[in-house]
């Protein structure tokens, strides 16, 4: 029996970004790995040329030597051991040319843990078959309600990413549930005993959000009657949770990459610079990259906040969850048990839910209202939701659903072709979550069907 790689790899990370690193560290320690980090590519040579690696990751940009230059030298001394980068979207064409000098992959930021986990199972052991994670109830938190595969994924990745330090940018569209995700890193996190600090930047007004982040000094400006502490320094020694970050002024955006990159703030009217550890959890349902594109978003901010990304698919994307939450919020809103009728049910599952979950919620409490009995009726529903019911396509025969998968997976493996295998790009072409692309090519290649760059 081959012996687990995992046993005995011992693996040298490399990021001047302590949240990153200890992402790594920490995700790869989950997995069985032994890890030593370095916060520069001058430290890892050094580690290097003292101690023996099975392999190296290391970031691209850095002060000092670069990711590709300590790969440069890392060759010189030490030609077969694996290195993979991690690299920015604007650094990738560097990445592209590195892998000439001896670079085994590169993964995007954010990094996605399943390409992660493959690309170092591959690195250090090229005939291993790909390792399935498996859906573990363990991963759901108490209260949650799913039972679709691409939400355990989604609590499987907070599970390892709430020990870190690291920063989470957390997507989606507007209602999916990016506060509880929030809620659960800081739960799970070791910061849990501290505060969580929540900030919705979209419901502050702008003239005011300054102050409630950084606080104010008494009599700094006309009102400020008494000095006020804000949020980041309530948030010391825990967690501070910015909602809707794509809504945060440019004004501020700077005073924020501020705080990020070494603590440091001041209170509007004080000369005196305060300091926070508060880790920094942020959320958002706009496409911050456009934003970029337009000018209203910072690109070093946003780099700098999306060390670690989970997206959070739509409730459309995970039917199998529509009728366990519906129930669940029926049965919070009527203090009963209460059924859906079939034409209920029907509608439920049809419908599109454009405002997810917290629709879904609204839904479930009109119905709680209006119905006298145990079961939900149709004139429960909002005519919209009924109307998806009626009009909802029969199933199909068994044959016509195989038929549909097999155009899926043509659509899926001609556009990854066309992307040249980047699972950003070809998501976003196929309009659906990167996640749910990632299920889907998972379920893909267990079928044995190829998914990767040949040659990879």
């Amino acid at each position: 029996m081959k012996a687990d790689v995992t046993k005995t790899a011992r693996i040298l990370v490399v990021d001047d970004d302590q949240g990153q690193r200890s992402l790594l560290e920490t995700f790869l320690q989950a997995k069985g790995f032994r890890t030593q980090t370095a916060a520069s590519g001058e430290a890892a040579l050094q580690l290097l040329a003292d101690e023996p690696f099975a392999m190296m990751i290391s970031d691209v940009r850095m002060p000092g030597i670069s990711g590709i230059e300590t790969l440069r030298r890392v060759r010189e001394k030490h030609p077969l051991l694996p290195v993979l980068l991690v690299t920015a979207f604007a650094d990738i064409r560097s990445a592209v040319a590195a892998m000439r000098d001896g670079a085994v992959n590169y993964l995007a930021k954010p990094i996605d843990l399943d390409e992660l986990m493959m690309s170092v199972r591959l690195a250090l052991d090229p005939q291993a078959e790909p390792a399935t994670e498996e859906a573990s109830d363990t991963s759901i938190p108490p209260g949650v309600i799913t039972q679709s595969p691409l939400m355990r994924a989604v609590f499987r990745d907070a599970a390892v990413i709430a020990p870190s330090e690291t920063r989470v940018l957390i997507t989606g569209e507007s209602g999916v549930g990016k506060e509880v995700v929030a809620d659960v890193i800081h739960a799970w996190s070791r910061r849990s005993a501290g505060p969580l600090v929540k900030v919705n930047c979209a419901a502050i007004p702008e003239n005011l959000l300054e102050s409630e982040l950084f606080g104010h000094e008494k009599g700094s400006f006309t009102g400020a009657v008494q000095q006020r502490i804000g949020r980041f320094e309530e948030a010391k020694g825990g967690t501070i949770f910015l909602d809707e970050i794509g809504e945060l002024p440019p004004s501020l955006q700077a005073k924020l990459l501020r705080v990020i990159n070494d603590g440091s703030f001041r209170r509007i009217g004080s000369s005196r610079d305060l300091q926070t550890d508060a880790r920094v959890l942020a959320a958002t349902n706009r496409d911050l990259e456009a934003q970029i594109a337009a000018g209203r978003f910072r690109e070093d901010l946003f780099y700098r906040l999306n060390v670690m990304e989970i997206h959070l698919p739509p409730l459309r994307e995970r039917p199998e969850d529509i009728l366990p939450l519906a129930t669940h919020f029926i049965g919070v809103f009527s203090n009963r048990k209460s059924r859906f009728s079939a034409t209920v049910a029907a509608g439920l599952t049809s419908y599109r839910w454009p405002g997810n979950v917290r629709e879904l919620r609204n839904a479930m409490e009109r119905a709680a209202l209006l119905s006298r009995g145990d079961i939900v009726l149709p004139e429960h529903l909002p005519a919209r939701i009924l109307a998806a019911g009626t009009e909802a396509v029969p199933a199909l025969p068994h044959g016509e659903t195989q038929r549909l998968e097999e155009i899926e997976r043509e659509a899926i493996l001609k556009t990854l072709r066309k992307n040249k295998y980047n699972r950003t790009e070809t998501a976003r072409e196929l309009a659906i979550s990167r996640r749910a692309l990632t299920y889907k090519l998972q379920r893909l290649r267990a079928e044995g069907v190829p998914i990767d760059l040949p040659g990879t």
